[in-house]
């Protein structure tokens, strides 16, 4: 209900891996600095669906912790250190609106020192070389609240609205690489098995094939001025890829820090004021303490609620 819909890509690069043998684990290629579990005796980066890695509020341990830890020492890893909330932004390609509520800046990281993000990002940096792996894009689209509300509206749907955004990053990649055919693997839109139509609205003048269509995996091949992408929609899809785990873990980092930004605005105008996440029970919750300050303030509604 608050907040913008985030939606993430990570691209990786591997320098001997035959696409014909299917997408490769890069929980197991790169196992010397990565892992699935939160907690490690090796104390190993956590990649995974970013739902299991924010934790509860608990003393001694930031809820982003692990989430933070991952996203910022994959940047780190290819030398990009953001210091700020602002420029990790930028890093990622996630616009800032210019909403009052997010006219502010933090610190990073949040969660943990930066001497503990280095020595994950070294360490990650030598399991990617030694693999000849590389982390080639890290990206996030940040749609906020009146954009979000106007794209409802054109589209009708806010599944729409999500499932745009995922073909706007897959046009990136492709246009990135165009020479040398990117497999992606985008999670499963809405329960959907069937994309040709879609695919064929939104990439007018390609050619697309189907490859597969099933409840598990549904793939195309496009081809586009002699250039190749092979897109396939796969049920849970952080579960098995971690470039998708990763992009789960991006998307929920850059909301994480916008309602942050919020509930700082907000915090500073109502001194007992609860944060919260922008999520449908609370939100309300929240409307309703802070209604007297967007009345005195004058504070655009349809710029901070979405319309579904």
């Amino acid at each position: 209900m608050l907040g913008p819909l985030c939606v993430g890509c990570a691209v990786f690069a591997l320098r001997d891996h035959d696409p014909d043998d299917g997408a490769p684990d890069l929980w197991k290629i790169l196992q010397p600095a990565v892992c699935r579990a939160r907690r490690d005796r090796r104390r190993r980066i956590a990649i995974d669906d970013s739902k299991k890695l924010k934790t509860a509020e608990t003393p001694g341990v930031h809820p982003l912790r692990y989430l933070e830890r991952g996203v910022l020492a994959t940047l780190g890893a290819s030398d990009r250190w953001p210091g700020t909330d602002e420029r990790f932004l930028r890093l990622v390609g996630a616009e800032v609106p210019t909403a009052p509520w997010y006219d502010s800046t933090l610190d990073l990281p949040l969660a943990q020192g930066a001497d503990e993000i280095r020595i994950g990002a070294s360490r990650l940096k030598r399991a990617l070389d030694r693999s000849g792996v590389q982390c080639a894009l890290l990206r996030c689209e940040a749609i906020d609240v009146e954009r979000f509300n106007d794209q409802v509206e054109r589209t009708g749907s806010k599944a729409s609205v999500n499932f745009c955004a995922c073909m706007r990053l897959l046009d990136a990649v492709w246009r990135q690489w165009p020479g040398d055919h990117p497999r992606v693997i985008v999670d499963r839109q809405g329960g959907r098995t069937h994309y040709l139509d879609v695919l064929g609205l939104l990439f007018q003048g390609a050619r697309i094939r189907i490859l597969a269509e099933s409840e598990r995996l549904s793939r195309y091949r496009l081809q586009r001025d002699g250039a190749f992408l092979t897109v396939s929609f796969v049920r849970n899809a952080e579960a098995g890829h971690l470039p998708v785990a990763l992009a789960s873990m991006t998307a929920k980092y850059v909301r994480e820090l916008f309602m942050l930004r919020l509930n700082r605005f907000f915090g500073a105008h109502l001194a007992e004021l609860k944060p919260t996440a922008g999520y449908v029970q609370d939100a309300r919750r929240y409307l309703g303490e802070i209604a007297p300050v967007i009345e005195r303030l004058g504070l655009p509604r349809s710029h901070l609620i979405r319309s579904c």
